[in-house]
């Protein structure tokens, strides 16, 4: 057990956690992002069918609430780990992580994502944060939410959905959070295989290419749902 702990405190196992932490949470995004694609769906069927999906998540209740909470410690761990480590790094290299980097030999990976992952990694929380208070604890059956799903009245997310997207200004807060999400995601999918030594020795730079690409195309998966639903709403397909 001493050993597990001090490799988990050493400078690699923190890598190790921050990595794993980061795949684990990208694995909750896409299946975030695959549950939510039904709201591209036009008029009554992207209605019931993400109605369906929401109300299914419902019936599972343990299951979600032990979901919830390993999420919830993921995220924790990842945000602690991410400052220790930064914080580590500032103690360490008091003239600037990003100015020490640029003078090591090889193929520099150093540019806006990598020098602003705290950043982008904060701004993408309070996101969350905001997105889980608006619509996992937004209006609901009690305030007029409600829809009918095979003689059983349940809330109708679908409906807080498309009014929320509809707002321009919200649409734009969801747009411009997501793009930080994407630049988090850039460097963070990559630099998670690097840490846990999973890079293809010369095919580094297509997997790089490959890697970062991946996280950008699922931010813009989710940055496309409230932009269709804005403009679907105003051209009357919602």
């Amino acid at each position: 057990m001493k050993v597990i702990i001090n490799f988990l405190t050493s400078s690699v196992g923190k890598k190790y956690l921050m990595s794993l932490t980061g795949l684990a949470l990208l694995g909750f995004l896409v299946a975030h992002l695959l549950g939510n694609l039904p709201l591209l769906l036009p008029g009554e069927l992207g209605h019931t069918v993400f109605n369906k999906y929401a109300y299914h998540l419902e019936t599972l209740k343990l299951l979600v609430v032990i979901a919830e909470w390993v999420l919830i410690a993921l995220v924790s761990l990842h945000i602690l780990i991410s400052l220790v480590i930064y914080f580590g790094v500032r103690k360490a290299r008091p003239v600037g992580y990003c100015a020490a980097e640029r003078t090591k030999g090889g193929e520099s990976r150093n540019n806006l994502s990598s020098r602003h992952m705290l950043l982008l990694g904060l701004v993408v929380i309070a996101f969350v944060v905001f997105h889980v208070w608006q619509f996992k604890y937004g209006p609901g059956i009690a305030q007029g939410y409600k829809t009918k799903l095979e003689g059983d009245e349940v809330r109708d997310l679908y409906r807080l959905v498309v009014e929320t997207f509809k707002n321009p200004l919200f649409m734009l807060l969801y747009v411009a959070s997501l793009g930080f999400l994407a630049f988090h995601l850039r460097h963070g999918v990559w630099s998670a295989f690097q840490s846990l030594g999973a890079m293809p020795g010369r095919w580094s730079r297509p997997f790089y290419f490959a890697l970062a690409t991946l996280g950008v195309l699922l931010a813009v998966g989710f940055i496309a749902l409230p932009v269709a639903i804005f403009l679907g709403a105003h051209l009357g397909i919602y």
